[in-house]
């Protein structure tokens, strides 16, 4: 048997303004599928591919898994992010090397240190 990581589904209250701010921050093409979900393509070598979902509720707690990035400049890349909507979080973190921010429906997500 062999098992291929083909899709992230995230769910949304909104998911096409949630879809459309994801493919602005990574530059992945976004298109509606046949079940009326929005899917972000990846680039081959970048990843699976991301599903959103429609859910009718809100996000209300920490997320139990996350996405970290690594950018060629970290600060660059919070920058750009903030600028697009995202917000700091704290969750608990302290000083680290890397910074938690949330998207528009407040799913956190990691900008590492670049490498």
């Amino acid at each position: 048997m062999t098992l291929r990581f083909s899709e992230v589904c995230i769910d949304a209250h909104d998911i096409h303004a949630l879809s459309a701010w994801w493919s602005t921050v990574l530059g992945w093409p976004a298109e509606p599928t046949e079940d009326g979900d929005v899917a972000l393509r990846a680039p081959a070598g970048a990843g699976p591919d991301w599903l959103f979902l429609a859910v009718p509720d809100g996000k209300t707690v920490k997320n139990r898994i996350h996405f970290d990035f690594t950018p060629d400049d970290q600060q660059a890349e919070v920058d750009r992010v903030l600028g697009l909507g995202a917000r700091h979080v704290d969750i608990g973190q302290g000083e680290q090397s890397w910074v938690v921010l949330a998207d528009p429906e407040g799913n956190e997500f990691c900008i590492l240190s670049a490498k």
